[in-house]
């Protein structure tokens, strides 16, 4: 992927987030992140490996959200997870191996940024999209760093597994 498409995966990234979490309460967002995912298949040189790798990616973050809310780190409305967290792993995966794929070549890079973008991710995120956080914000937060720790290395493998 050259340069003016990472830059537009990254932008991509930004805007799903977004119309992810705001679409909790505006449901009508996420007709733009399913436009957008839609875009970023057409636009992919490896369509099939593209859709395992946001499969895969998917599946491991929405396994790891239904865990961490079945163990009382989040209150969502929806059981097992409310449909804009299952599209904002989508989001999260159409980057993996594209304008987040830099972050696999030093785990320790991934780890530390894992480590301050997850838990940053999840408790801006909480707020917008009124999760609640039975633990407390930093509790929650303080949890979710070392776990995030290790899976944003592991979701980097899982995207590029091949």
């Amino acid at each position: 992927m050259h340069g003016g498409r990472l830059v537009a995966n990254a932008l991509w990234l930004q805007v799903g987030w977004w119309a992810c979490v705001l679409g909790a309460e505006r449901p009508w967002l996420l007709l733009l992140v399913i436009l957008g995912l839609g875009v970023h298949l057409r636009l992919s040189q490896d369509v099939s490996g593209e859709f395992k790798a946001l499969w895969r990616v998917t599946l491991a973050g929405c396994l790891l959200d239904t865990v961490l809310g079945a163990l009382g780190v989040f209150a969502f409305d929806a059981r097992p997870l409310p449909l804009w967290l299952a599209l904002l792993w989508l989001v999260l995966a159409s980057g993996m191996r594209h304008s987040l794929a830099w972050i696999a070549r030093n785990w320790r890079l991934g780890a530390l940024l894992g480590a301050i973008g997850g838990p940053l991710a999840y408790l801006a995120g909480a707020r917008l999209a009124g999760v609640g956080l039975p633990l407390g914000t930093l509790e929650t937060g303080l949890l979710l760093a070392p776990i995030w720790a290790f899976t944003l290395p592991l979701l980097l493998r899982l995207a590029a597994w091949r």
